[in-house]
């Protein structure tokens, strides 16, 4: 998976086909509305006061999150010195790079810096990491690998390592033939994350928080019976279907995030829990509702196609409760408006 993915020139992330949009694989949030940045704006706002004007963002997909956000803090006099992304796609660093032109404080990095202090943003960064599959065979839990059989790829299984074992909740009672996916490689970048905030906070006494978007479970919903096929999913040309071994370095390859092992791991290496929470409830009290009502709706041609926008983000048939949000820091907390929307206890 990480081949495929992530392979020089090859890869799907590093190689130079189109991703995002109507011309590419898959459509994001900050591609929809620009309501969704600019309510991470204000969001941000309320972080950075607690720590450095600084926004650090993984993945920035086409650029346009980063714009809407710098935008919307231009002009609500929100300041931003800096805002760095780091981003593995030749392909999107070029789009983003002509995005943003107009953003002299946007810098971009090969990797994490060693120190950091003020507000990472993840918008659909975990799913994109290599995940490990495992099942469970005759008792025992063995980790499925590729192969080339001659013709084509297949799948061969191996003896699992304890260490993956032991991401599986309950794994001794989970039924024959359970397959499902760990994550160590999104483990790792929670660690690195809590790392950089630490050292930050080290450096210079001002903390920070990551807040970071995905679809997923905590672990109780993760690993439930029903779910004995794990999440795969595979995008091309907006069709979804569950084959990883179809043009491989050509479609992307997904798999939900185990929201419980990702804050475990934050926790585990220094940083606080800070919020947990559905998407739609994240943005509601960060208040989406009174950027959508900075257009008059009686202006239909412009408030209708944000309005729709908003009902995608928030409505729990859309993405509203599929996408989750999990704030996590280093000496900083959220604001109490999010005190209603944390479901922090289902972790």
């Amino acid at each position: 998976m990480e081949l495929a993915l992530y392979a020089p020139d090859l890869g799907y992330y590093s190689g130079g086909a189109v991703k995002l949009g109507k011309d590419g694989d898959f459509t994001t949030a900050p591609e929809m509305t620009s309501l969704f940045g600019e309510t991470i704006a204000h969001a941000a706002d309320d972080l950075m006061r607690q720590s450095d004007a600084h926004i650090l963002e993984f993945g920035a997909g086409t650029g346009k999150l980063a714009a809407d956000i710098l935008t919307e803090c231009a002009a609500a006099g929100i300041t931003v010195e800096r805002y760095s992304i780091v981003e593995v796609s030749a392909e999107l660093r070029a789009r983003q790079q002509q995005t943003l032109a107009e953003f002299p404080q946007v810098t971009w990095l090969d990797a994490f810096p060693p120190a950091f202090s003020g507000v990472v943003v993840g918008n659909e960064v975990l799913d994109a990491m290599p995940v490990s599959l495992v099942v469970k065979r005759d008792g025992q839990w063995l980790e499925r690998g590729v192969i080339w059989n001659g013709s084509c790829f297949d799948y061969k299984d191996r003896p699992c390592s304890q260490e993956l074992v032991e991401q599986i909740p309950d794994a001794d009672t989970l039924q024959e033939g359970y397959l499902t996916e760990v994550h160590p490689v999104a483990v790792g970048f929670m660690a690195t994350l809590a790392s950089m905030l630490t050292a930050g906070y080290e450096q210079n006494g001002k903390g920070g928080a990551a807040i970071l978007f995905d679809y997923g479970f905590p672990n109780t919903e993760f690993y439930l019976n029903q779910r004995h096929q794990g999440t795969l999913m595979c995008h091309y040309r907006h069709h979804s279907h569950p084959d990883p071994f179809y043009l491989p370095g050509l479609q992307d390859i997904t798999a939900h995030v185990d929201f419980t092992a990702m804050a475990y791991a934050a926790v585990r290496n220094g940083l606080e829990m800070l919020g947990y929470m559905s998407q739609a409830g994240f943005l509601m009290s960060a208040g989406i509702a009174d950027r959508l009502l900075q257009t008059s709706p009686e202006d239909a041609q412009r408030y209708l196609p944000k309005a729709n926008a908003v009902q995608k983000l928030t409505s729990p048939a859309e993405m509203g409760e599929l996408f989750k949000v999990l704030v996590v820091g280093k000496e900083v907390t959220l604001p109490d408006c999010f005190d209603r929307a944390d479901q922090s206890r289902r972790l």
